[in-house]
């Protein structure tokens, strides 16, 4: 008899049908272990304290319920607070508000739905130790019915059926939970008007003068260096008493100015710079963040969200990320003292593409 060394058990030849079966198989593989692996079983049952006490199967069976009900609470809260603290004024204690108590409820919602499921599954739920064989996939008449049959006893042993404060409050908690989510999306526009034609125009018109961002200063042509870039904004913006912010996220662009023999430029859009100087849309064509960083060696343009890249020397194509179309280009020009001015709005869309989609 061989024997292994690592665990001491006796290992035998194989027989001499199996040895001419296996006959390029090296010596040392030709054996078999005499000993098998001994199926250990289950530990011993552990009664939980809800099988053995009925009060405290009860008081388990409260405990979810509840939190579900607090779930559906919270989701209800999420809306209510979307409209008792509105963001209209543009004050950032308003938005402030409004994101903490929000973000409260939506919270609270989550967190007691999770908290209720798993604790119903540890607490209430029937406690049994199973073994799930495998099967081959597609079934006969007779394994679909055996999968009914664990459904049917799936629903008897976690009592959904049966139970019904839990399964009637579970219920209303998931069809509470996405409201929250309907109504903040719906207040990406004002409540009367439609997003569409909203979104389809900015601030800028002809003759408006390109402005620093956030000083409002009109710019010089003679003060767009080779190399240098510019936040800008139409000039005027910061006057603006009511939905300041929501022009600049349409109207904010970046101005930049390259030597005009590395601009290559679209045959109908040759006059829409100024001696290599170009302005283009600071908002994403992706999910609409902002393009803040200018590598002025490259002439490329970095979404620091998702990585998109622009070549600015070439109409700000895509050249990397998940961005789909270059970004819009503001048509500009020169009046006669000198000052940057828009030859009109942008002819395309600004911001992320599934705006053009309607």
């Amino acid at each position: 008899m061989a024997q292994d060394d690592h665990s001491g058990a006796e290992l035998a030849a194989a027989d001499s049908s199996h040895a001419e079966h296996e006959s390029v198989a090296s010596p040392g593989t030709a054996l078999i272990v005499q000993d098998g692996f001994t199926n250990p079983g289950f530990p011993p049952h552990r009664p939980r304290v809800t099988d053995e006490d009925p009060k405290r199967e009860k008081r388990a069976q409260r405990t979810v319920y509840t939190l579900f009900y607090l779930s559906l609470l919270g989701s209800l809260w999420a809306v209510a607070a979307y409209m008792l603290f509105p963001m209209e004024s543009n004050n950032v204690g308003d938005v402030r508000l409004n994101n903490l108590f929000i973000g409260l409820g939506a919270a609270l919602a989550l967190l007691a739905l999770g908290i209720g499921i798993v604790h119903w599954g540890k607490a209430v739920m029937v406690d049994v130790e199973l073994v799930d064989e495998r099967h081959e996939v597609g079934g006969s008449p007779e394994t679909q019915a055996a999968a009914a049959k664990v459904f049917a006893d799936a629903d008897r042993e976690s009592g959904f059926t049966r139970r019904a404060v839990i399964r009637n409050s579970l219920i209303g908690a998931l069809v509470v939970f996405p409201l929250p989510a309907v109504v903040l999306f719906r207040g990406f526009a004002p409540q009367d008007q439609l997003p569409v034609p909203l979104l389809s125009h900015t601030m800028w018109r002809k003759g408006t003068r390109l402005a620093l961002d956030p000083s409002g200063v009109a710019i010089k042509a003679s003060d767009v260096t080779i190399g240098s870039a510019f936040h800008v904004i139409p000039e005027g913006l910061a006057e603006l008493e009511h939905g300041k912010l929501e022009e600049k996220a349409k109207a904010a662009v970046l101005l930049m100015r390259l030597d005009p023999s590395e601009l290559n430029q679209l045959p109908e859009r040759e006059s829409w710079s100024y001696d290599g100087i170009v302005a283009y849309s600071k908002i994403c064509t992706h999910v609409g963040c902002p393009v803040a960083l200018y590598e002025q060696h490259t002439h490329h343009l970095l979404c620091p969200c998702h990585q998109s890249q622009f070549d600015v020397a070439n109409h700000c194509e895509v050249i990397f990320g998940p961005a789909k179309r270059p970004l819009p280009q503001l048509p500009i020009a020169i009046d006669d003292e000198g000052y940057l001015i828009a030859q009109s709005d942008f002819t395309e869309p600004v911001g992320p593409s599934f705006w053009e989609r309607h």
